[in-house]
């Protein structure tokens, strides 16, 4: 590729007598704007395009025969500007005369007072009489849905909020009719405003026409308490100011960081907050005795669960010490040894028969301190049974896995790629943020981006190759994508790779990914959350990797909420320590083996059972056989209630400190903002408190800072690679008949935002149900069916049937995290769909 010239040409003009070198074809609010000298506006937004239609910010340009407006004035050689004048000023009051004409005058009941753009201008730049004696226009309010309430008395035509869904959100689903004072922002059709980036609407409006609905009437600007902390769903970790009254979470909105989030945060990161003080929410210890729960005291409680994981241990290293010595036993039969260690056996024999089998399995979502801990704690207990993979089901090749799966780049690069292949991700509701940026590629860069996936999905942005196909088939399309790649590149394919290329079957769509990425000088190849559900992730990973080093193009992932790569890094996996160590390390069984174990002792961080598992089911099963399980968690959940023996209440991630590690590898720390509800108390130190009653050493800890401290400690020499060490051989399996495939609404990721109210009124949550196609429905015989029995393996649920087109063929779409997931099994297996009642 040729060099591009960066050098920025520059002018120099003069702005309030003051000489200013700015870069040639910049607006010059832009430049009033760097250097600090104040000019008004309403419509102009930095992130958005320009419309110069509020005229507020209208600047006497020397030799222009009018005022001009700074937002739409590009700067040239020698201009001379005058944002103060007599002159500038008369017309920025006659526009701010104009703007309320028809302004309601109810600052007093207005949620945006006190924060108001138009009251600060109003008061800077407007007259204190109004000339206007008519009677002000009344426009009747607009139901957009459950998150926006509107005023739009209050509207001043800004249209910042057209322009963000238009060139931000990428739906025109605001718009505005009419003409003069007959203008009207209004949503096609009366349809609600659906994105999973609506929000943002509230913070572009400059006026108070649109405002927070589930914060309506909370509190006043300028009595709130402002606090920074990290959004806790997806990878990206936006950054958020959440504003608390009076001890209570009032409402959440951006923080500005170009590197992570720019100024936009999602619905989910938004809303969520109202899941914190759900009703389930946990506030006290509870024990379950003769099968009821009674509350506790901490002391008791903790008391309980120490105990019983120390017996396990004791019991766990008594078992080994009987097993060595029965090995001493048949290597020296006729020594002194041999009668000894007969002595030891006998005297052990009722330790030998008891279960010592032990896990913990850990949310993505905790903190890093708070998964270091738990597998630190579980370790120096002779456990290295640790996992935060619940929703993974295939880990044949976790031992080639990289140390920490994460991005391969950084989260600004998206929106600088020109070609993209994103393998099992639905981009757009997983993670908002950076499916914002890969919208900018296509718009600025015209970036190819291409998708291979179980079901069609609907993406806000024009893709280059959108590969719908059965779950079962999705490692034979990419097999073929690898085919064409290889014979690009001219290389052969390595050998655990050469069957499935040479069986594969290429066709044009196949031929243009592998083309755009070969051609294109920034590439990427991402793996997403529906790839690492899936039963062949194994061979997934390996084609990505393979097509991504074929082409040069960055492979990265897209990893699960907030903190998967932080999780990796603490050592919450079974066979790596902290740090990604393998040396000296309690190695454990990983979900899959342990759902199939008889525990003895479980503890589960953060989790929801019957949601959180690829397979619930079998979770389920497992946890209602275990003799004792404990849960620390922020909520007495249903799922809870019957697996656990002991509830041990925790804050939630607004009432503790923590760090969370995004996909970019970035730790970013946050402080609690509230205090924890109840008896509440920080998972942190509910772990270091275990670790003192089991007697373990390593638990004089003061802050969460001297966990993050110890664990930053032992990642200090890690250096981040996707790299694969596997030579596992990839198969393509011929797989036919129906077969189940998932994924996580974007509404049901983790246990707050499935107890947010307002976000589950929303088109994006979702209910238990099955999809098929029309075609397969027909050939089913349940078309018109309203319901119908699906049977997965050994169990059965009446759902019901929804038709829908993007479902290919020979699949059913059934979604994962809703309530009644765990009826079925595994989130991808064949199953068999007949009319209900069969």
């Amino acid at each position: 590729m040729s060099e591009t010239n960066t050098t920025i040409e520059t002018v120099t003009i003069t702005v309030d007598g003051q000489e200013v070198q700015a870069p040639k074809g910049a607006m010059l609010i832009e430049v009033t704007d760097a250097q600090n000298i104040k000019v008004p506006r309403f419509c102009y937004h930095k992130k958005l395009a320009i419309s110069a239609n509020c005229r507020m910010c209208l600047v006497e340009v020397e030799k222009a025969p009018k005022p001009m407006p700074a937002c739409a004035t590009p700067v040239m050689e020698g201009m001379i500007v005058h944002t103060h004048s007599q002159y500038a000023k008369d017309a920025q009051k006659s526009v701010m005369e104009f703007l309320l004409i028809n302004h309601p005058l109810d600052c007093p009941i207005c949620d945006q007072g006190g924060e108001c753009e138009l009251q600060d201008v109003a008061v800077a730049y407007g007259q204190s009489v109004s000339e206007y004696t008519e009677a002000k226009r009344v426009v009747f309010d607009k139901n957009i849905g459950p998150l926006i309430t509107t005023e739009l008395t209050r509207c001043i035509h800004c249209t910042r909020c057209v322009r963000f869904g238009r060139d931000i959100a990428g739906i025109r689903e605001l718009g505005m009719t009419g003409r003069g004072e007959e203008s009207l922002i209004t949503t096609f059709v009366d349809e609600c405003f659906n994105s999973e980036m609506s929000g943002n609407a509230i913070d572009v409006c400059p006026v108070g026409a649109l405002t927070a609905k589930p914060s309506r009437f909370k509190g006043r600007a300028w009595e709130m308490v402002q606090h920074k902390t990290i959004a806790p769903h997806d990878c990206i970790g936006s950054n958020v100011y959440v504003h608390t009254l009076r001890g209570e979470v009032v409402r959440v909105v951006p923080c500005e960081n170009e590197a992570i989030n720019e100024v936009w945060i999602s619905d989910r990161d938004r809303f969520s907050y109202e899941g914190v003080d759900a009703d389930d929410r946990l506030t006290t210890p509870m024990i379950k005795r003769d099968g009821q729960w009674q509350t506790a005291n901490w002391d008791e409680a903790l008391q309980l669960v120490a105990d019983k994981f120390k017996t396990v241990a004791d019991l766990k290293v008594q078992q080994a010490e009987a097993e060595a010595a029965l090995d001493d036993k048949e290597a020296d039969a006729d020594t002194e040894a041999a009668t000894d260690a007969e002595a030891s056996v006998a005297e052990n024999e009722t330790a030998e028969q008891i279960n010592t089998e032990m896990a913990a399995l850990v949310s993505v979502n905790s903190t890093l301190e708070e998964q270091y801990l738990t597998q630190k704690l579980m370790r120096v207990l002779g456990c290295g049974s640790v996992d935060h993979r619940l929703r993974q089901s295939d880990f044949s090749d976790q031992d080639a896995a990289p140390v920490m799966p994460w991005l391969g780049q950084d989260i600004e690069q998206l929106e600088k790629l020109n070609a993209a292949l994103l393998i099992g991700s639905n981009v757009r509701k997983e993670q908002p943020i950076a499916n914002l940026r890969l919208r900018k590629a296509t718009l600025n860069n015209n970036a190819k981006i291409s998708f291979v996936n179980p079901r069609q999905y609907d993406f806000n942005f024009d893709v280059a190759n959108n590969i719908s196909v059965a779950q079962q088939n999705m490692v034979a399309e990419l097999a073929a994508i690898a085919a064409v790649v290889y014979k690009l590149s001219g290389n052969s394919a390595p050998a655990n790779l050469a069957d499935a290329v040479k069986a594969a079957k290429i066709s044009k769509t196949h031929k243009e990914i592998a083309q755009q990425l070969t051609d294109a000088g920034s590439a990427t190849v991402l793996l997403g959350n529906i790839a690492n559900m899936h039963p062949q992730l194994s061979a997934l990973r390996a084609l990505a990797e393979a097509i991504a080093k074929e082409t040069n193009s960055a492979f990265g992932y897209l990893t699960e909420g907030c903190n998967s790569a932080g999780a990796w890094l603490a050592g919450a996996v079974p066979h790596r320590g902290a740090g990604g160590s393998t040396e000296d390390v309690v190695v454990g069984k990983n979900l899959a083996e342990i759902t199939k174990e008889k525990l003895a002792a479980c503890l589960l961080l953060n989790i929801e059972p019957d949601t959180d598992a690829a397979d619930a089911n079998a979770l389920m099963a497992t946890l209602k056989d275990a003799d004792f399980v404990v849960s620390v968690s922020a909520y007495n959940s249903a799922s809870v209630k019957q697996v656990a023996d002991v509830m041990l209440p925790a804050a939630s991630f607004m009432e503790t400190s923590g760090t969370y590690v995004n996909a970019e590898g970035f730790w970013q720390s946050f402080k609690g903002v509230v205090e924890p509800k109840g008896e509440a108390r920080p998972a942190w130190k509910i772990l270091r408190v275990l670790g003192n009653l089991t007697g373990v050493d390593g638990f004089e800890y003061l802050s969460s800072e001297d966990v993050k401290a110890e664990l930053r400690s032992q990642c200090e020499s890690i250096e981040l690679s996707n790299a694969l060490d596997s030579s596992a051989t990839v198969k393509v399996d011929s797989t036919t008949g129906m077969h189940r495939s998932s994924d996580v609404p974007m509404y049901a990721t983790d246990a707050i935002v499935r107890r947010a109210v307002s976000l589950q009124k929303t088109v994006d949550a979702q209910s238990i149900c099955v999809r098929l196609n029309s075609a397969e429905a027909e050939r089913l015989g349940v078309s018109a069916a309203s319901t119908v029995t699906v049977k997965q393996g050994n169990n059965s649920a009446e759902l019901t049937l929804v038709i829908d087109e993007t479902i290919p063929d020979a699949s059913a779409w059934i979604p994962l995290a809703v309530q009644g997931n765990d009826a079925l099994g595994s989130a991808f297996a064949a199953v068999n769909i007949e009319g209900a009642g069969a």
